[in-house]
């Protein structure tokens, strides 16, 4: 036990002595960032059927208030498989990068305060789909 100022007693923490590859709470935190970018790609995907099946479902509505033909472009169809494709690429990419992670952690190779290359590439993406829609929604009204 440590006194502090204003007299506080605090503990000492003995795994900050020792090196990132044997401190756990590294490896823990290092496994919620993995289950963070899992749940993104899961988002990603039930997201993107939502879309694609949406689509389908205004199709069908407006074929059986007009019994017309429809006229589909097919835009919400490639955009939801375009969202679950990213989605199935963000999981994947994690799994990897996950590993590559783990294997550096024990190494002691790991560098800390890197820039995830796959978070900025993946908000570049789900910007520029978004800029995407904003101008097709303006386009079509």
């Amino acid at each position: 036990m440590i006194l502090g100022r204003f007299g506080r007693h605090f503990h000492y923490n003995l795994c900050m002595d020792k090196g990132a590859e044997q401190d756990p709470r590294v490896y823990f935190a290092a496994e919620r960032t993995f289950l963070a970018w899992i749940r993104t790609g899961l988002g990603l995907i039930g997201i993107g059927f939502a879309v694609s099946r949406f689509g389908l479902f205004f199709r069908q509505l407006s074929a059986s208030e007009s019994h017309l033909p429809t006229r589909a472009t097919g835009l919400s169809v490639w955009s939801g498989v375009t969202l679950v494709g990213l989605g199935v690429i963000v999981i994947l990419s994690s799994v990897l990068r996950h590993f590559q992670l783990i294997r550096e952690l024990k190494s002691g190779t790991w560098i800390p305060g890197r820039v995830s290359r796959d978070a900025v590439a993946l908000g570049l993406l789900l910007a520029a789909a978004g800029i995407g829609m904003c101008v097709y929604l303006v386009l079509v009204h």
